[in-house]
């Protein structure tokens, strides 16, 4: 489809830059832009709050360096002659299809997909902006915007806690390789007289993030074959893994050496900031070594392209977008989107009635129990409307039950439940296998269900782990198939709310495995009658 006929003879110069404003054609790319807004608003402001986290603070830096890969790519790229066939299309078909995924993630509250989404409709923007064949040819800068954007949580969460084991392994194998007692239990670094907890703040993330980006961008701007760009974006991740675990081993090193002290305050900080810019030189390493295996080797100066010459040129090309069939016609589909939703009723959200887990039974039958509150930053990074953590006993039980559930009032703005199969390891407990396994509980309506059950040892210590997902009346034990049957009821019900129920009890040493299956079904009996009080069907 050609649009050539619609170039409009307007335009007026731009100072000393000797270019001529566009206004129609500014004009439409700005409703375009604007009349997204509402769409995406969700998203964005999710967005902002994710950036003023430590993890994502890099986060307002990558459309700035974008916008730079853009404006070298702008360089290569003369405009369009007078004349020439512009096929947008392609460009309205991406926007369509990115609006009408961005109107799906608001319905169902879901503010990482409108955000992702975003990078979609950006990309019909540059499409439809230049068409197809000019436009494809930018999909470097656009790609980048990935980097600023936060995962899921619970991609988030799995990725943490894989980093903080990963890296407390290597840094204790640091420590060992100076001759240092050390003991690894999970994520707790034990050197005897002192313990370090490789907390959440030193998986390595708010490394991992920004030198991803980094490695990105060192790629593009890297003179050398297209292998060699990708080996160093590819070596950037176990890098700063690498880097994070040594930050690790030096930090229990000096605590060993000069006392806890060594652990706080701004050596703490200083370390990581001294690691982060060791993981960017290593890179250039990487790449000067990379340059000596070509025949002809580029002296460093030259190995990065930084040639920052007429960007003020190429930003000022925005301003004489010519006006085209496919900038009005998207244009009017973002304005008709945005009005459709703004002014459609917002759909009907129930809040079920429950009880607080602060009214759950203390006595249950024979049993007893004790409410044991979590420790704060457990309770942050659990981020539940309401739980309930409390031990049972019984006369002539061999040994307790611990009854935990966490409830969420919604599971699709940023919060959700946290699987024990991720959380478990952490602690030190060593997990067998985690097998749904059918449970038969007698008298109890809905007694028949399949559980999640796991052995955790710890040295000599052996506990059986029962535990399942309430979502509004189902009972399942996959994460991600709950993940997608919120998302359904979102729509279908106007509901988000569920929990997690998690039974555990010991293993004593002269009981088998089936005494404790049997303990926890008997506890199982008495208390679940219960849980639709607390837990909404």
């Amino acid at each position: 489809m050609s649009d050539a006929s619609l170039r409009l003879p307007l335009g007026r110069p731009l100072g000393r830059l000797g270019l001529s404003a566009d206004p129609a054609g500014f004009l439409l790319l700005l409703v375009l832009v604007l009349g997204a807004v509402p769409i995406f608003w969700l998203g964005l402001a999710s967005l902002g709050r994710a950036w003023a986290t430590p993890e994502y603070s890099h986060g307002p830096l990558i459309p700035l360096i974008s916008l730079y890969l853009f404006l070298r790519e702008l360089r290569k790229a003369p405009p369009a002659p007078p004349g020439e066939p512009v096929d947008r299309r392609p460009g309205l078909a991406v926007i369509a299809l990115a609006l009408a995924l961005a109107v799906f993630g608001n319905l169902t509250q879901i503010p990482d997909l409108v955000t992702y989404v975003f990078i979609i409709w950006v990309m019909g923007v540059v499409l439809t902006g230049f068409g197809w064949r000019r436009g494809r040819s930018h999909w470097a800068p656009v790609v980048h915007l990935v980097f600023m954007l936060p995962l899921p949580q619970f991609m988030y969460w799995k990725l943490t806690i894989f980093l903080q084991l990963v890296s407390s392994e290597i840094g204790v194998a640091l420590v060992r390789l100076m001759d240092i007692p050390v003991f690894l239990e999970g994520n707790v670094i034990d050197l005897g007289v002192y313990k370090l907890q490789v907390a959440e703040a030193c998986a390595g993330l708010r490394y991992l993030f920004p030198i991803l980006s980094f490695s990105y961008l060192f790629g593009i701007l890297y003179r050398g074959p297209f292998w060699h760009k990708a080996a160093l974006f590819l070596m950037a991740a176990p890098i700063a893994v690498l880097m994070n675990s040594v930050r690790i081993g030096i930090i229990a090193i000096l605590v060993d050496s000069y006392g806890i002290e060594q652990a706080e305050g701004f050596l703490h900080i200083f370390q990581g900031w001294v690691i982060f810019g060791i993981c960017i030189a290593v890179l250039f390493l990487a790449a000067m070594g990379l340059q000596r295996l070509t025949p002809n080797p580029l002296p460093f100066r030259e190995t990065i392209d930084l040639d920052f010459a007429g960007f003020g040129t190429q930003a000022a090309r925005v301003l004489r977008v010519a006006p085209s069939r496919g900038l009005a016609l998207g244009a009017v589909l973002t304005l008709a989107v945005s009005a459709l939703f703004l002014l459609a009723p917002s759909p009907d959200r129930v809040v079920p009635d429950r009880e607080p887990f602060a009214l759950y039974p203390r006595v249950i039958g024979a049993w007893e129990g004790r409410n044991l509150p979590l420790e704060p930053e457990v309770e942050r990074v659990l981020g539940a409307t309401d739980y309930i953590n409390s031990t049972y006993g019984a006369p002539g039980e061999a040994a307790p039950v611990n009854l935990f559930s966490a409830f969420y009032d919604k599971q699709t703005e940023g919060s959700g439940i946290h699987s024990p199969q991720v959380c478990l390891p952490v602690g030190g407990w060593e997990v067998s296998a985690i097998e749904p396994t059918p449970v038969s509980v007698p008298g109890v309506p809905g007694g028949d269900f399949s559980v999640n059950r796991a052995i955790i040892q710890n040295g000599l210590s052996r506990q059986l782990v029962y535990y399942w997902f309430e979502q509004r009346g189902r009972r399942m034990t996959n994460d991600y198939f709950v993940k997608a049957v919120v998302v359904w009821d979102s729509l279908a019900r106007g509901r988000t709310d569920g929990a997690l129920v998690r039974l555990v009890t010991p293993i004593a040493e002269d009981e088998s495995d089936a005494d404790a299956d049997a303990r926890l079904q008997r506890f199982m009996a008495l208390t679940l009658p219960d849980l639709p009080r607390f837990i909404p069907q």
